[in-house]
């Protein structure tokens, strides 16, 4: 069982690359059609000359060190030694750092990976810089881990949180419920994430107080990375199905022609959204059929019902599927394009007329 379900899992990973590959076809050839690799930056030169001259400084006072050896006493010539060598691997791992960094890292494809594994890498930098400096203040590796050991138990007890959200950004980065450029619903905070540091994630807010609409507030929304685990996260960006099902609703009298009534929504929604709509739920219905769910239906052209209103008429609703960045554009202009359409046929649509709609 346990076999079956980590498959499935890893097939469902499988399905998510292909579908995000998918999503975005012109990208994809822009990339595939790209000749060469990006140019280096201008400024790698200076920091890599500025690298090597420092390098060189130490190495040239290291070998003085060991040359005149008269110039100091032995225990400050050893203590000075210990300074220069643990300098000197710093300069290595920041220049090692960069090198990667630009011809690595920066190589990347995709714009989120480049981030995320530009973040740990400058972590394990940070990590190893400190590593090296305790090395060189502390010769005896004893006393330095109690003395640590002791600043960690109290400083664990003070910053819970820092921590928790610390092992939070591993854990998004991990397993990716959501990432930079993603919409998200995460408690009472939604908006567009365009950062995932260390501790907090930041949001470009959408909608708030202030909007009915899905048009970006004005405001930054800031919360830490450990809500990722007391609040579920509502993914608006997932590659394996990047859309969300909207609907525009109008309310009709019960004498309109509802077959023409429909034919006419439907037909509209079909050419606002054009084949796209189709053909991304046509590669869903595929990448669906290989998963345990394949038994679930979904509509690849706009789908017009009916709804009895608790008033007096008749709810004429057209779902449809849209990009959820794009929803409130694709809903402001289709109902535009219905209240023109059905108005131009006041015998055939009739709209409530009095001071109850």
């Amino acid at each position: 069982m346990a076999e079956a379900v980590q498959e499935q899992t890893k097939e469902l990973e499988r399905l998510e690359q292909a579908a995000e590959e998918a999503s975005r076809p012109e990208e994809i050839q822009r990339n595939a059609a790209r000749q060469h690799p990006p140019d280096v930056p201008k400024n790698f030169k200076i920091w890599f000359v500025s690298y090597l001259a420092v390098a060189a400084v130490l190495g040239a006072a290291i070998f003085l060190l060991d040359w005149k050896e008269s110039l100091f006493s032995t225990l400050t010539r050893e203590k000075i030694h210990r300074y220069l060598l643990g300098a000197l691997g710093i300069v290595a791992l920041l220049t090692a750092a960069k090198v990667m960094e630009v011809f690595v890292i920066s190589r990347l494809r995709n714009t989120v990976s480049r981030f995320n594994l530009q973040r740990i890498l400058r972590l394990a930098v940070g990590v190893a810089i400190v590593f090296i400096t305790v090395s060189v203040l502390f010769v005896n590796w004893y006393a330095a881990v109690v003395s640590l050991g002791l600043i960690s138990l109290i400083l664990g007890f003070a910053l819970q949180t820092p921590i928790s959200s610390f092992i939070a950004w591993i854990y998004i980065l991990a397993r990716a419920p959501y990432r930079i450029g993603d919409r998200i619903e995460i408690g009472e905070a939604r908006g567009d994430v365009i950062d995932v540091s260390y501790l907090d994630t930041t949001l470009w807010e959408i909608g708030g107080r202030h909007l009915s609409t899905d048009h970006p507030s004005g405001r930054l929304i800031k919360f830490p990375n450990t809500n990722v685990f007391s609040r579920p996260v509502y993914n608006y960006s997932w590659p394996l199905f990047p859309y969300v099902w909207n609907e525009i609703k109008l309310s009709i009298a019960y004498e309109s022609d509802l077959n023409f009534v429909a034919t006419t929504m439907q037909k509209l929604a079909e050419a606002e959204l054009g084949e796209s709509m189709m053909k991304k739920v046509k590669l869903y219905r595929d990448l669906l059929a290989r998963t345990p769910v394949d038994d679930l239906e979904v509509q690849e052209r706009p789908v017009v019902v009916f709804r009895v209103n608790p008033n007096t008429w008749l709810d004429a609703i057209v779902r449809y599927l849209v990009n959820p960045k794009e929803a409130s554009g694709v809903k402001t202009r289709l109902t535009r394009q219905l209240l023109t359409a059905l108005n131009a046929a006041p015998d055939r649509v009739l709209f409530p007329k009095s001071n109850l709609r």
